[in-house]
């Protein structure tokens, strides 16, 4: 990190993952946004890539790669400019691999992963933000009592991204109200599991192609087996946010490209509204912003590599991130005028987007 240039595999996986971002996913981003459908076809395809069964194990049929979250980094910033929705679709089941493969036991990866290496997209979650205006990750509400054999979990979350469709979920629970951090465990729960509910869909001001759920748990029973006993949850909780912030800045960094090109083509009063102060100083703030922010989360993803507590530089990548991402769509609705509302053009969904930065939490792991 330190000579601020990207390896040969960083930056194949750059490239490759900007090619899909422009073949595949930009040309179905506006029509998904507005019917607020995901494409199964393109799951499909996607799920050729191989972005969750790279780094499992190949003992349980996957490649084996070694998990990097700066490369996932690289990653989600590029599927994140082709569209928000359509790229955590797309790793969404990382949400519940990654975990696993990193934190849970020898039999949990056993019986857990070779799911996620078949042939077609196989959905997986994590559950972890609740309804809640002050909702605050070291503050679990969703409660796991232990039982003579099991756990008994009770609760509602929600912005569970492809809940309908997951095979199994990793429920973030408080085994000790009000102990903040350290009471806070994981348990793998499947789907089908009596008192698992999976309510009905969210209607939200972005992420329209995107199909997120509230998930209530009543009373839900969880065999001992299914306790993630090495769950590092201020561990998941900074990839989580590095992950966030990485996505933010594909945003930003979609609206800044589209606007700046928008701008030098825009002639008013036989000018390029590129040339007008005004305009130039937004670009200029948008570009400034936008490698500040890359900056940030790269450093923070490189933290994390080494094994260090990345909860701090998580926290300020992902808050910086989540503000510049919106103030760049915000000037991006500005640039283009009249323009900047009309949805046939893509600033307005890029500005709703990004809008929902600042309010999430575990819907992207890196």
């Amino acid at each position: 990190m330190s000579t601020f240039s990207l390896n040969d595999n960083q930056r194949q996986i750059k490239d490759s993952m900007h090619r899909f971002a422009v073949d595949e996913i930009r040309p179905l981003a506006e029509q998904g946004d507005e019917d607020g459908v995901m494409s199964a076809a393109f799951l499909e395809k996607s799920w050729q890539l191989g972005l969750s069964t790279s780094v499992i194990p190949e003992d349980y049929g996957g490649y084996g790669f070694d998990r990097s979250v700066l490369d996932n980094v690289i990653m989600i910033e590029e599927l994140a400019w082709g569209d928000l929705s359509m790229g955590i679709a797309m790793i969404t089941p990382n949400l519940f691999v990654l975990p696993v493969l990193e934190m849970g036991s020898d039999e949990q990866q056993r019986r857990c992963l070779p799911g996620f290496c078949e042939e077609t997209y196989a959905a997986g979650s994590l559950a972890i933000m609740e309804h809640s205006p002050r909702f605050d990750v070291s503050n679990i509400r969703t409660t796991a009592k232990r039982a003579s054999d099991h756990y008994v979990i009770n609760g509602e979350k929600c912005l569970v991204p492809m809940a309908d469709n997951a095979r199994c979920f990793i429920v973030i629970a408080t085994e000790d109200p009000g102990s903040g951090y350290g009471g806070v465990g994981a348990f793998i729960v499947e789907k089908g599991t009596r008192g698992l509910k999976v309510k009905a869909r969210e209607k939200n001001m972005g992420l329209h192609a995107l199909e997120s759920f509230r998930v209530g748990f009543s009373d839900l029973e969880v065999p001992l087996e299914n306790r993630i006993e090495g769950f590092d949850y201020t561990r998941l909780i900074a990839c989580s946010r590095i992950g966030l912030a990485a996505a933010a800045n594909g945003v930003a960094e979609a609206s800044k490209e589209y606007c700046l090109d928008y701008a030098k083509q825009r002639d008013a009063f036989g000018f390029p509204i590129a040339t007008r102060q005004s305009i130039a100083f937004m670009l200029a703030d948008m570009a400034i912003e936008a490698d500040a922010s890359r900056l940030l989360t790269l450093e923070a993803a490189w933290t994390a590599d080494r094994g260090e507590n990345a909860l701090r530089m998580a926290y300020l990548a992902k808050d910086y991130a989540a503000s510049k991402a919106f103030k760049t769509a915000d000037m991006g609705v500005s640039i283009m005028g009249g323009h900047g509302l009309i949805r046939e053009y893509p600033v307005e969904r890029w500005f709703r987007n990004a809008r929902a930065f600042s309010m999430l939490e575990g819907m992207i792991m890196a």
